[in-house]
């Protein structure tokens, strides 16, 4: 297990923005898959954005254009900028690791999960 650990949530009104960190304590993430994940109440985590190992990036629909993924492999960081928040972006958001360059979709791919932080926009 990978310990990762998210940062960087808070409540925003819509229009905001917040940029979430996490940390991959002890462990080099370079070359290996680093994605978001969200999950609303009622609904199934999704994905958000995910990088490649190799630094290619996708997005979901509904975020492309507000958000960036990004990646610091000399820090083991991973980042999420979130501009333009809308409430429908509210959710635990969580980090996660796969040791492998490529990213998929499916949160079924994924072990290493950190414990998520609360990101709430309000109207």
């Amino acid at each position: 297990q990978v310990p990762l650990v998210e940062s960087g949530g808070g409540s925003v009104q819509a229009g905001g923005s917040l940029r979430l960190s996490c940390a991959a304590s002890g462990y080099t993430t370079s070359g290996h898959c680093m994605a978001w994940f969200r999950l609303r109440p009622g609904e199934p985590r999704e994905g958000i954005a995910l990088i490649n190992g190799d630094g290619q990036s996708r997005y979901r629909v509904d975020v492309k254009g507000r958000f960036t993924i990004s990646r610091d492999d000399a820090k083991n960081t991973l980042n999420l900028q979130m501009n333009s928040l809308i409430p429908k972006d509210t959710g635990m958001y969580y980090c996660t690791l796969l040791e492998r360059n490529d990213c998929y979709w499916s949160d079924s791919a994924y072990d290493n999960w950190g414990q998520g932080t609360q990101v709430t926009v309000s109207s």
